[in-house]
């Protein structure tokens, strides 16, 4: 009755339509919880600490990231010995109502370059190629080096200028977080360059706007983490680095109470995707994929090996990154290909 009113009267008020939407949009609209990041205030390990701001389930967050070398290079000559240190994390944040055993649902709402620049390198001992700790090798490790990417915010590019020679081309920008994820379970505290079953530094694409991540909640609060903003990324970040930029981030935030997951997941209109991140790279795609067909399983109900057999057909992967202490493997399926859900989800 009260809705027939409303119609009757935007109807016959005829200028009261503009009045009456804004009033029920006003009503709808999420509450915005705001946080500034610097240097002063982030962090370097995914761990149970005090949170920087409280959140409800449906609370939009209001943020910024900087980039993995701590916004310090800035300019020819500068050093990667100038960051401050590795992919400095904005939070926690704390979700109310959020408890071990539930999924903490991270909606990307928008994410924006917050420069004009963006920051590529070639540092020693890191990349898909390059001699490492867990790959020795017996020759030279490569030199440092550093790439400036010029931001065009009105052609949504960057420019890759060559080092050794005149040749330069330009790069769509595909803004995302290289980092995001929460806090481990059983105290445990992990560094921000490590991606694991808590996310963390999964350096994924998938992590964009019209993509919803889903995490397990380890700990009360969830406690989420942000950072590591990438302008742009070819497969693997074979090199060790992507455009690396801070940004500016809208997430929305909200809990399924007692769903448990072992895993991060992605999700949009079009696919579902699932996450392993561990060595050897083999490993991490086991993970995923075993997590993808409990995934379509449980919720679209086909059973195990039918998943399995359907996944053989039409699955798709993507290496997300190979320099990382632990490999990051996306499986994902499009949902063109599956069952309708389960009526229980």
């Amino acid at each position: 009755m009260q809705i027939g009113s409303r119609l009757r009267w935007v109807v016959a008020g005829g200028l009261g339509l503009v009045v009456e939407l804004t009033s029920m949009a006003a009503q709808m609209a999420p509450n915005v919880v705001k946080y500034s990041a610097s240097l002063k205030n982030v962090k370097y390990l995914y761990a149970t600490a005090e949170p920087v701001a409280h959140l409800k389930p449906g609370d939009v967050l209001d943020t910024n990231t900087l980039d993995c070398f701590g916004d310090a290079i800035k300019k020819p000559g500068d050093t990667l010995s100038m960051a401050p240190g590795d992919n400095p994390l904005t939070g926690p944040f704390f979700i109310e109502g959020a408890e071990p055993g539930d999924t903490l649902v991270v909606k990307i709402l928008d994410l924006q370059v917050n420069g004009d620049q963006g920051v590529g390198a070639l540092a020693p001992g890191f990349g898909a190629i390059n001699p490492t700790n867990y790959t020795p090798m017996v020759n030279t490790p490569l030199p440092e080096k550093i790439w400036f990417y010029p931001i065009d915010h009105a052609s949504n590019t960057a420019t890759f200028k060559a080092l050794d020679s005149k040749f330069e081309v330009k790069i769509p920008l595909h803004p995302f977080l290289g980092c995001i994820g929460v806090a481990p379970a059983e105290g445990e505290a992990r560094s921000s360059i490590v991606p694991a079953e808590f996310g963390g530094n999964m350096d994924a694409p998938e992590a964009s706007v019209g993509n919803t991540v889903y995490f397990p909640v380890n700990v009360k609060g969830g406690l989420l983490y942000l950072g590591d903003g990438h302008a742009a990324m070819g497969d693997g970040e074979v090199a060790g680095a992507a455009i690396e930029v801070p940004l500016k981030a809208r997430v929305q935030v909200d809990v399924i109470k007692h769903h448990k997951i072992n895993w991060p997941r992605f999700e949009n209109d079009d696919a579902i995707m699932t996450v392993g991140a561990y060595r050897p790279v083999d490993d991490a795609l086991r993970i995923a994929f075993t997590e993808l067909i409990g995934w379509i399983h449980q919720e679209y109900g086909l059973s195990e090996l039918d998943a399995y057999e359907l996944l053989g057909k039409v699955a798709r992967i993507r290496l997300a990154e190979m320099v990382d202490p632990n490999y990051v493997v996306v499986a994902s399926v499009e949902k063109k290909y599956l069952p309708k859900k389960a009526a229980s989800h």
